[in-house]
């Protein structure tokens, strides 16, 4: 027989340690114990006999009961356990617990991260876990406030770091737009922050752009003496002014010395893009006294510690420091500098087939984008004389 609200209030625990059981159909019955009054939800789920906890009496009326009742078979139609069902909503975090920038942060930093070279990535998430989480990570996306976000790129901008400042800006507002995207949110918090922060100054990297200087620190490198990793990197730099990085990770597999050519691939280039350098006869030389003495290590210029790793980032420039040009001076990117002013100012080359051996990016009449081989032949004979022309240099 079913229960009614009257009989509940009325019925007394009888006594018994096991407590007293009511039924009230359908495999739902009041469990009375001297502890309370207690509903319960017998059924069959996999061949096996369950009991579904659902609530105490009065915080659970017999109506709210018997909803839960039909929730239950409900599942139960949909081969879905109700007590397996019930233990994973317990666990489940809330709704606005699931969207915190610190989750949507997350799910982007993941997708985005796929097609980012691994020093991009380890610089995202510095971000991510120094300055942006710890401040706005719990706030739910949908009520986070352009104040917030300011508050964290000013941290930075107190630091002293007003380019990190700036990025940290603009990573927040395209986390955002993954938000909008996702139908998170509508607006973007970010839009409305130009301008609040302080201008990043613009740092050049020093570089020698007068001839005469040039001369000078031409020979100073030819009679510098120390580890031959050192003494080929800063002789070759002149000659090929790639990027630092690009000079020193450089693998004796992107070299043809019989075609004269150094193929960079995509993944170590800034661009993501592969690049061609044109190898003039003193790049050869320089790279063929090289060969016999890092041959056996897969990198051009391998490590004075290990011929497993490449020349570290600081060698050169702690070489140019011992040579006496201080970072005011002179720097291993600043020869990229050296060689776009004096080919375009004194040797009148065309802008750009400089450009294109800078591996900037060159559009043609249609704004398309020239191939990594464009203009090869004619950017040969250019770093050849280029070339010729530091030889010109070096002798006074």
């Amino acid at each position: 027989m079913a229960l009614t609200d009257i009989a509940i209030r009325k019925l007394q625990h009888s006594g018994k340690a096991a407590g007293d059981k009511h039924a009230d159909g359908q495999g739902m019955y009041l469990h009375v114990k001297a502890a309370g009054k207690y509903w319960r939800l017998n059924y069959r789920f996999d061949g096996k006999h369950k009991t579904l906890a659902m609530g105490v009496y009065p915080e659970v009326s017999l109506s709210a009961a018997r909803a839960a009742r039909a929730e239950a078979r409900a599942l139960l139609t949909q081969n879905i356990d109700p007590a397996a069902a019930k233990q994973e909503a317990k666990h489940a975090p809330a709704p606005e617990a699931q969207h915190t920038f610190t989750a949507v942060a997350e799910e982007f930093f993941a997708k985005d991260s796929k097609n980012l070279k691994a020093k991009t990535i380890q610089k995202h998430r510095g971000w991510l876990d120094n300055d942006i989480l710890p401040l706005i990570g719990d706030i739910p996306v949908a009520e986070l406030r352009p104040r917030d976000v300011l508050a964290v790129a000013q941290r930075a901008e107190a630091r002293g770091s007003i380019e990190t400042a700036h990025r940290i800006l603009q990573y927040i507002g395209r986390v955002c737009r993954y938000a909008i995207a996702a139908t998170l949110i509508e607006v973007d918090v970010t839009s409305g922050l130009r301008g609040a922060l302080e201008k990043p100054v613009t740092k050049h990297y020093a570089a020698v752009t007068e001839p005469a200087e040039l001369a000078k620190l031409l020979r100073a490198i030819d009679a510098y003496e120390g580890f031959y990793s050192v003494v080929g990197a800063l002789r070759l730099a002149p000659l090929v002014f790639v990027r630092p990085g690009e000079l020193r990770a450089a693998e004796w597999a992107e070299f043809d010395l019989d075609a004269a050519e150094w193929r960079i691939p995509a993944a170590k280039m800034k661009m993501d893009n592969d690049h061609i350098v044109p190898l003039a006869r003193q790049a050869l030389d320089i790279l063929r006294w090289l060969q016999p003495l890092s041959g056996l290590s897969r990198y051009v210029f391998p490590s004075i510690r290990s011929i497993k790793k490449p020349l570290s980032d600081g060698g050169v420039n702690a070489a140019l420091r011992l040579m006496g040009y201080d970072a005011d001076a002179v720097t291993g990117h600043g020869f990229r500098a050296t060689a776009r002013t004096i080919m375009d100012e004194v040797l009148e080359e065309r802008v750009d087939l400089i450009e294109h051996q800078l591996a900037h990016k060159v559009k043609d009449v249609h704004g398309r984008a020239y191939n990594r081989t464009a203009h090869l032949p004619a950017r040969r004979e250019m770093m050849q004389r280029w070339a010729d022309y530091l030889d010109g240099l070096r002798a006074g």
